[in-house]
């Protein structure tokens, strides 16, 4: 019997293990010696599924759309809506399709999918998922390479929730290197911003969660020497840290607490990496446009990773 989320594909390397399910190129479980760093889902259990976007891939869009609706290029689109408790389309059209096996090797492995065009969607794209593990920990690649002859619209994002430990989240330390939050409606799409100076949003030195409920998108990220902009969670009691970071494409980070009444509100803290921030397809911010197949910046690769702090 196939396990819901389809084939299974485990890598290991530099005291890291990683699983990769076949449905959405979801990275189901990710530990370093044995200790979880990210919390997925299972694998043999009747609703053993990627719940609340754990672990998926966000392509071609992360966030939500208003009402699946935007122009580009002056025509005008309409998606399904997805997110119907809020009427959007949302994280994108690759969660639950099947990706196919790329290569396999001990410590890699690397997925492919063809977005077909389609309605709300007329562009056809080849994505490529790389998912590597090393000493300095897990690193993810995300590349879109348009197949049609007009430019299209694309941004990238991904939904891995961090862990240090059982939880709840409250006591646990975070340091989110972001000066800038995006407000949002009842409908949690973006309506301004503001800088989380003097804010219970303000996270640039480390300090606990405690009570505060979370599901916003912060920016004005910042970055080390090579680009890359690092967030950190750290349980106070044992010590025990995990990190991710993302690239200089990535300019978003959407953080997520899960404060839905479910088993697992407040198990864990999602950190996903987003190229642009929510309605992207409707404001233009941050969207990424592919070039036509052929021509130079018909292909986007962006890169984010987890590692242990131990």
């Amino acid at each position: 019997m196939q396990p819901p989320s389809g084939e299974q594909f485990e890598i290991t390397g530099g005291g890291y293990r990683a699983v990769v399910t076949e449905s959405g190129a979801a990275l189901r479980l990710l530990e370093y010696g044995g200790r979880p760093l990210v919390d997925g889902f299972a694998i043999d259990a009747i609703d053993a599924i990627a719940s609340g976007g754990r672990g998926q891939i966000l392509m071609p869009w992360p966030n939500r759309i208003r009402d699946g609706v935007y122009s580009f290029a002056g025509r005008d689109h309409q998606l399904a809506l997805t997110d119907v408790s809020h009427h959007n389309a949302s994280h994108g059209l690759v969660r639950w399709v099947a990706w196919s096996r790329e290569e396999h090797s001990p410590n890699s492995v690397s997925l492919v999918y063809r977005l077909m065009a389609q309605s709300g969607y007329p562009w056809s794209l080849d994505l490529h998922l790389l998912y590597d593990l090393s000493a300095d920990g897990l690193t993810v690649t995300q590349t879109a390479t348009n197949l049609s002859d007009r430019p299209a619209p694309f941004a990238s994002g991904a939904h891995p929730y961090l862990c240090v430990g059982e939880g709840p989240i409250d006591g646990w330390e975070l340091t989110l290197p972001a000066s800038t939050r995006s407000l949002t409606d009842d409908r949690l799409l973006p309506v301004g911003r503001e800088s989380v100076e003097g804010t219970a949003y303000d996270f640039r030195v480390a300090r606990p969660l405690r009570d505060l409920e979370l599901n916003d998108a912060f920016t004005d990220l910042e970055r080390d020497e090579e680009g890359a902009a690092t967030t950190v969670l750290r349980d106070r009691g044992s010590g025990r840290g995990v990190a991710l970071w993302v690239d200089e494409h990535h300019r978003w980070l959407q953080l997520f607490s899960a404060d839905d009444g479910s088993a697992t509100a407040r198990r864990s803290l999602a950190v996903e990496p987003m190229t642009a921030q929510a309605d992207a397809f409707r404001s233009g911010e941050d969207l990424h446009t592919l070039a036509p197949a052929g021509e130079d910046g018909d292909e986007l690769s962006v890169s984010w990773g987890i590692r242990s702090l131990d």
